[in-house]
């Protein structure tokens, strides 16, 4: 057979290879006599087709490069996903990897879909421009025309963006304040009943209280601003993360009888600070990134620089949060702390979001350090409250996204009653519905799962797997 392969295989290959061209060369004959006609008969039908806007080269131009960079921004929130995951599992135990990064990814998976079916309605009902002409509030509404359904593009409804791109950006700021409450109810919390808590905050508590600014409503009228979400995202999130702290209770052996403190420590720091550099760059979608969405005029010389004062001001922030915990815990406890310095980083970018474009440079850097010093000052009260946030998700976005709204005062020149006034309805609203969610899974069984379950350990006892071929080697044994 070898010595026929060697004597005829050319020849062989040269024959079929003759023999697919023939072949090929009928049917590209065949295809193209039976597209003239096709061709003849669409022509009519082509001609019904609205014609594109009548644009010039600069304007063209300008639509591609803002919903361009808005796609971008997107996929830069989407993988904060992948930052969270990493920050909760390395800060958690080994034995809980795959329900953190299970609740981190259905996080995702639900609060698109939720947001796709109801939250987008919620969030845009197409509340008035302004205060309505009767003086009263708008506080809920729905599009029935965005249930299910992102409206079409159109030149008059949309000149500046395309609402599919619109859509992701969104969905993605959705997705993050729901992904916050996972590592505060880390270790002790059932899967089933957090599925359901992160539908409730997506499809319903989110885009409600996310209305009454960005889709035009009663905060939009007083002139509350966030301009990019500490307080609309982060502090939801926070906030919803403290009720489910609160009504979970501390993980077993977190507190002893007594009362004392004794850390649960997590299991890969390295992960840890993977996430949080993960989180860092993700950051520059959600800051600077929210410059080119709610769009309604070409870009400016203007916006570009706001552009990069919003990046600056967000690193700048960033890193004077992390530098300040990491100082104050060295002064404290007389080691420079990893885990307070990654906490800070994290605080500073709350604290700036919400002001980033509003602010100066110096501003930037004070505004991050108050956020280490009020984040630093809120893990020491959950400790002796005996709240257990496995990885300070209040104080870090709760706490420091109230902070943020605050700054837009302090330093931004926005009207202080109406932020005061923002916050408090927009942490009520959460800490109300929210508090009565995780209430219902507590009466009906759906929260914690029981003291058995979890010194095994969720992976096993919800998920049925190991994180690690190691661990799983080990209970084989």
């Amino acid at each position: 057979m070898s010595d026929f392969i060697r004597r005829y295989g050319f020849r062989v290959a040269l024959a079929i290879g003759v023999v697919s061209s023939a072949f090929l060369s009928m049917d590209l004959a065949w295809a193209q006599e039976a597209a003239a006609p096709a061709a003849e008969m669409a022509a009519p039908a082509a001609a019904a087709v609205p014609a594109t806007p009548a644009w010039s080269g600069d304007k063209l131009v300008n639509f591609a490069l803002v919903n361009t960079i808005l796609l971008i921004s997107a996929v830069l929130v989407i993988f904060m996903q992948a930052g969270f995951a990493l920050v909760e599992v390395g800060m958690n135990s080994s034995k809980n990897a795959v329900n953190i990064l299970a609740k981190n990814l259905l996080d995702f998976g639900i609060g698109v879909i939720l947001f796709f079916l109801i939250g987008y309605a919620i969030m845009y009902p197409g509340f008035s421009a302004g205060a309505p002409a009767d003086g009263s509030q708008e506080f809920f509404k729905v599009d029935m025309m965005r249930i299910f359904a992102i409206s079409d593009w159109s030149e008059a409804s949309w000149p500046f963006l395309l609402p599919q791109i619109d859509f992701l950006f969104q969905v993605a700021f959705a997705a993050t304040a729901a992904t916050i409450v996972s590592g505060a109810v880390a270790g002790r919390m059932k899967f089933l009943g957090y599925l359901i808590y992160t539908a409730v905050i997506t499809g319903f508590v989110y885009p409600v209280s996310g209305s009454w600014k960005w889709g035009n409503g009663f905060l939009e009228t007083l002139g509350f601003w966030d301009f990019a979400g500490s307080g609309l995202v982060h502090m939801v999130g926070g906030v919803a993360g403290l009720m489910g702290a609160i009504f979970l209770g501390p993980r077993i052996g977190r507190f002893s009888k007594d009362g004392k403190s004794t850390p649960i420590p997590g299991h890969n720091v390295t992960f840890t600070v993977l996430g949080v550099f993960v989180l860092l760059i993700g950051w520059y979608g959600f800051n600077p990134g929210s410059v080119f969405g709610a769009r309604t005029s070409d870009l400016t010389l203007a916006d570009m620089q706001s552009y990069g004062l919003i990046a600056t001001n967000t690193t700048l922030a960033a890193c004077t949060g992390c530098v300040t915990m990491m100082l104050i815990a060295w002064a404290i406890m007389g080691k420079p702390d990893l885990g307070m310095a990654l906490n800070g980083m994290l605080a500073g970018l709350v604290g700036i979001t919400a002001n980033c474009d509003c602010v100066t440079n110096i501003s930037a850097l004070i505004i991050g350090v108050v956020a280490g010093v009020v984040c630093y000052g809120a893990i020491m009260v959950l400790e002796m409250l005996k709240i257990d946030d496995p990885v300070s998700a209040f104080p870090i976005h709760g706490v420091c996204g109230a902070w943020g709204l605050i700054a837009c005062g302090v330093f931004g020149g926005k009207p202080m009653v109406a932020q005061l006034t923002g916050l408090v309805a927009i942490a009520g609203w959460v800490a109300v519905t929210m508090g009565i969610t995780f209430g219902i899974l507590k009466v009906i069984g759906l929260l914690r799962i029981s003291a058995e379950e979890e010194l095994t350990g969720l992976d096993i006892s919800e998920h049925g797997m190991q994180a690690y071929p190691a661990d799983a080697i080990a209970a084989h044994a």
